[in-house]
């Protein structure tokens, strides 16, 4: 059995990254790496409408793939549907240490793409190491649905409370996270924002009465029997 890949979420924003390939594969792929922030070069002899109209970040040479040039990238895809010319492309990356997709043909990859699902700073990956991407999207779509709407802004509240009692000097490991969640999860997916934002607060301000070390239940929770509160 083969080992299993390693998850990692990378940094492309203002990086180098080669797209070779300008059918439609190829144009998913670029418009990941575009969301992203990556500049991104596509190498094709012909490209899609979508290629094209993908704005200022999308360097396109219109010509075949050149010998060795995935060298001068941090990240390369390739998605031409010539395996040949993908496998070429692939041979090239690995030579160099540059880690490279490619569309279609996970053995030859050191790197796979999940099926994801993005809201705000969340993102929700679900991978098959390249086995079945289908089966990756369906269970991304799942999911995305049980955690419904706002878990974006769930994550903006938790961040702006963790950076807060930062500053307070209060220790954010260990804290009661899960249970102030639970609390405020309905509120955030009923719209409730706000509500949820106070709640947050008056949570936050447990902490920080508490002191570090003695971490405080969400708002409207009890102790359980024998649970000592500090004053």
């Amino acid at each position: 059995m083969p080992a299993p890949q390693y998850p990692v979420n990378l940094d492309v924003a203002g990086r180098r990254c080669l797209v070779v390939g300008g059918g439609r594969v190829a144009a998913r792929k670029v418009a990941g790496l575009i969301a992203c922030g990556a500049n991104v070069t596509v190498v094709a002899p012909d490209v899609v409408a979508e290629i094209t109209g993908a704005g200022s970040s999308v360097e396109i040479a219109l010509r075949d793939y050149e010998s060795g040039e995935a060298s001068r990238y941090r990240l390369v895809i390739a998605a031409t549907g010539d395996r040949s010319v993908d496998r070429a492309v692939a041979a090239d990356a690995e030579a160099a240490g540059i880690w490279v997709n490619v569309a279609d043909d996970p053995s030859a990859c050191t790197f796979t793409l999940p099926a994801v699902h993005r809201d705000g700073a969340v993102t929700v990956a679900v991978a098959t190491s390249g086995a079945s991407p289908a089966t990756a999207a369906w269970l991304r779509d799942r999911v995305a649905a049980l955690a419904g709407p706002g878990i974006g802004d769930l994550a903006d509240l938790l961040a702006g409370a963790r950076r807060r009692l930062r500053r307070e000097g209060i220790a954010t490991e260990g804290l009661p996270w899960e249970s102030l969640l639970d609390s405020i999860a309905d509120t955030v997916a009923s719209g409730d924002v706000g509500q949820a934002r106070r709640s947050v607060t008056e949570w936050e301000a447990d902490q920080v009465r508490a002191g570090p070390g003695a971490p405080q239940d969400a708002p409207g929770q009890v102790a359980p029997p024998g649970t000592q509160r500090s004053p």
